[in-house]
C-alpha cells in the first residue's frame, strides 16, 4: 500500500494498493473547483485520511478485496489559484485566468468550461459574471488537466465524484434539462440509498435528483463531462448546509458535514465496485458495508 502527495493540477493524492489486480478500477474524488466552498476541500481531506486508515486495518475480506480491486484518485484543491486568493476575498468562485480581449474581470467557472452543452444553458457570457463559461470549452489549465488526465483512464474509473457545497444535494447527470443519463435509473436509486447513508450519521436530509430537476439547469460541468467519457456512477455532492450559513459554514459543522458525507460517497464507491466486480448483492453489500463504516468512522474520531 502506498500513499503519496502530488502538487500538481490533476491529483493531490493517490491511495492505491500495489498488489497486482488485472481488472484493477479507479475511484476520481475532486474538491474545491469553486473557490468559495471550503468545506469541499475539508471533505476531501477527511476521505484521504480515513480510507488510508482504512487500508491498513483489513477489518474484512471483503474490505481487503475492495481495496485490493481499485485506486483512489483524489484532487483536494482543484481550483488552487481562486482558493488562494479567498484570504483576500471570501466568497470568489472562479479562478484567476485573464478575460477575453477587452475584459477588466478575471476568471472562469470552472464547472462551467468542461465539453459537456458547453454554453447552452445556465451560463452568463459577461465575463464579470460568477458562471462565465471561459472563452471555449476546455479553455482553463484545470478543465484541460482534469480532461486529459481522466479521459485517458477513463475506460477504468468506476466512479467520478465532485464535491460542492452548498445545499444538501446529490446530482445526477445531466444539468442540460433535455439530455438525460441512459442509467438514471440506476443513478437515482444509487443516490437514493446514498442519501440515506447520509442520513444515519448524523440525520441530516439530503435530495437527489438532476440539476434542472432540485437545483438549476446548467452546462459545461465536470460531473457531466465525466458521464460522456462512459463513466457510470457520475454524482455532485453539495454538502451542509441548507442556506443558513451557505458557503461560510461554521467550524463546529465541519467534522459531521465530511462524516455523513463521507458515508454516501462510501455507499456509492461500494455499489459501483459490487457492480463491476460481479457481486450478486450489490445494493445490500454496499448499504450494509457504508452503515458498518459510519459507526466505525465515529468511533475512530470520536
Amino acid at each position: 500500500m502506498t500513499y503519496s502527495y502530488f502538487k500538481t493540477l490533476t491529483f493531490s493524492s493517490i491511495i492505491t494498493n500495489t498488489h497486482h489486480c488485472p481488472n484493477k478500477k479507479i475511484i476520481w474524488m475532486d474538491c474545491g473547483i469553486h473557490a468559495r466552498e471550503w468545506i469541499a476541500p475539508a471533505f476531501c481531506q477527511y476521505f484521504v485520511k480515513t480510507v488510508h486508515k482504512l487500508s491498513r486495518t483489513h477489518d474484512s475480506e471483503y474490505h481487503r478485496k475492495m481495496m485490493k480491486d481499485m485506486d483512489f484518485y483524489v484532487t483536494t484543491v482543484l481550483n488552487v489559484d481562486g482558493y488562494i486568493l479567498l484570504s483576500q476575498t471570501r466568497l470568489w468562485r472562479k479562478n484567476r485566468s485573464p478575460g477575453p480581449a477587452g475584459c477588466s474581470c478575471l476568471g472562469t467557472d470552472l464547472n462551467r468550461n468542461f465539453y459537456s452543452n458547453w454554453g447552452t444553458v445556465g451560463v452568463n457570457f459577461s465575463c464579470c459574471s460568477q458562471t462565465f463559461p471561459g472563452k471555449s470549452p476546455v479553455s482553463e489549465p484545470e478543465a484541460q488537466a482534469v480532461t486529459q488526465f481522466v479521459g485517458n483512464i477513463s475506460k477504468d474509473v468506476l466512479a467520478f465524484l465532485t464535491i460542492h457545497s452548498y445545499g444538501q444535494l446529490l446530482l445526477i447527470p445531466y444539468g442540460h434539462p433535455q439530455v438525460i443519463a441512459p442509467n438514471q435509473d440506476e443513478l437515482m436509486e444509487v443516490g437514493l440509498a446514498a442519501a440515506e447513508a447520509i442520513k444515519k450519521v448524523h440525520g441530516m436530509d439530503y435530495k437527489v435528483g438532476t440539476s434542472p430537476t432540485i437545483l438549476y439547469a446548467n452546462s459545461g460541468s465536470s460531473r457531466d463531462w465525466a458521464r460522456l467519457q462512459g463513466i457510470p456512477y457520475c454524482f455532485t455532492f453539495e454538502l451542509r448546509d441548507d442556506g443558513t450559513h451557505g458557503f461560510e459554514l461554521p467550524p463546529d459543522q465541519i467534522r459531521p458535514a465530511v462524516e455523513e458525507a463521507y458515508s454516501g460517497a462510501l455507499h456509492i464507491i461500494t455499489h459501483a465496485h459490487d457492480k463491476a466486480f460481479n457481486r450478486a448483492t450489490a445494493a445490500g453489500a454496499a448499504t450494509l458495508w457504508a452503515t458498518v463504516l459510519a459507526a466505525v468512522v465515529t468511533k475512530w474520531f470520536a
